[in-house]
């Protein structure tokens, strides 16, 4: 009797820096406890993996209505960041400062670091092909690591029987 082992399957569809890296700290901890990651980024997800974007994703302060300031390291109660100050010019490279900052304090690898280390513990990365074809990227656009450019339906076969997770 052979036992397969148990399968994860992130979608990244977000390019934010906030939302790079739930998939890439759950992908890691998965990896840690012997589940074979897949990743498949779509849409502006696919920032994450591009060689031009990857070190420069942003965290823009706008409708992010949960967002408090101490979780950006100010002192400031529990109070919110107020929406309307989101669209003020430089609030974006603020709140993008501010957050690469707590997570170097954290010793929490950047987002090129954590898709290397991914790569390095045996995780699969894939570009979706109607979003490279939509933004007429090709695999040399994206980072060291992507395993290749797939339809949405070869990644659906590929992770047959894995938990799905979408972000």
């Amino acid at each position: 009797m052979t036992t397969e082992n148990r399968k994860i399957a992130f979608i990244c569809s977000k390019g934010n820096l906030d939302m790079a890296y739930p998939a890439l700290i759950m992908g890691w901890a998965a990896l840690g406890n012997g589940v074979d990651v897949t990743i498949f980024f779509t849409f502006w997800g696919m920032d994450m993996i591009h060689k031009k974007r990857v070190d420069h994703l942003e965290m823009p302060p706008v409708g992010i209505a949960g967002m408090k300031m101490t979780m950006m390291g100010l002192p400031s109660g529990n109070l919110g960041i107020p929406q309307i100050m989101g669209v003020l010019p430089g609030m974006t490279a603020v709140a993008t400062a501010l957050l690469k900052s707590k997570m170097k304090g954290l010793e929490v690898p950047s987002v090129r670091e954590y898709l290397q280390m991914l790569v390095d513990g045996g995780a699969k990365l894939y570009a979706c092909k109607m979003t490279a074809d939509l933004y007429g990227l090709k695999k040399d656009d994206f980072i060291e690591g992507v395993d290749s450019i797939v339809t949405a339906s070869e990644f659906i076969d590929m992770t047959e029987g894995a938990q799905i997770i979408f972000i």
